[in-house]
């Protein structure tokens, strides 16, 4: 887990011009590096640099710095293993088996995306955002982050502030896991701010189905008395519409809420 955030502070130790080669416009451009979090869209930019890998089931990652590459394919297949595992408890815990999510969304061959967050120390970090409050799209995400802290959690209308704590990950459930239990897990709303002394490093995997699946509320978990309360969305869509608008709490799970 260090040897990941070395590598992810080397890759933004590298210049501008060098990281600028990795500049992407699209939503689902296999490497893209930026700021802010859709600069097509935001009214302001953030107080964060970042860079987006679609790393599997197709690897893409920055052939710079040397050896990162390398480093990010461990990481990765590593974080698959770890999400797999965790997967097959949330299946079981429905009273499903096992291996249900896997087969129902195909997981093996699963979208993965890695996101490397740069959150540099600002001189007012009362005035500005490292990440606004937002939900993720996926089954689950990963997240490690050097021990500076900045993530938060809102649980009852609160923020909560998550203490990084050190060789550990923090799970998100994330929207498409919301669909497809029919809402008996909850994706998390949080954010990321900034402070003034050092920078804060995040590094997450988010999980999902293959981009062209469609997802949907599990049929053994929908009835009568539980009708579905979501309807189906192909993946490549539902990640297209949350990122062509402004970040907006739940817009996009009440977009598709029946």
């Amino acid at each position: 887990m260090d040897k990941m955030l070395r590598a992810s502070q080397r890759f933004f130790d590298l210049s501008e011009e060098e990281k600028r080669e990795y500049a992407g416009g699209k939503v689902l451009d296999p490497i893209r590096y930026g700021t802010s979090f859709n600069l097509m869209v935001d009214k302001a930019l953030f107080w964060r640099d970042y860079l987006k890998c679609h790393v599997h089931p197709h690897f893409n990652v920055p052939s710079k710095p040397h050896g990162f590459s390398e480093t990010v394919d461990e990481y990765i297949t590593k974080s698959r293993e770890v999400v797999g595992e965790l997967l097959k408890g949330i299946s079981l815990s429905l009273g499903l088996e096992e291996n249900y999510i896997h087969k129902r969304l195909n997981v093996e061959l699963g979208s993965q995306f890695l996101i490397l967050n740069f959150y540099p120390p600002c001189p007012k970090p009362e005035l500005v955002m490292g990440l606004p409050a937002h939900t993720d799209h996926g089954l689950l995400t990963l997240l490690m982050e050097n021990e500076l802290g900045g993530l938060q959690i809102q649980h009852k209308g609160r923020w909560i502030p998550v203490h990084a704590l050190p060789n550990s990950f923090l799970i998100n459930t994330g929207d498409h896991l919301e669909i497809l239990t029919n809402g008996k897990y909850k994706s998390v709303l949080h954010r990321a701010v900034v402070n003034t002394k050092a920078t804060r490093i995040s590094v997450a995997t988010a999980h999902g189905a293959p981009l062209d699946t469609s997802v949907g509320p599990a049929p053994e978990l929908v009835g009568d008395e539980n009708p579905a309360a979501y309807r189906a969305i192909k993946y490549r869509d539902y990640i297209h519409f949350q990122q062509s608008n402004e970040l907006d709490r739940r817009s996009c799970l009440d977009h598709i809420r029946i």
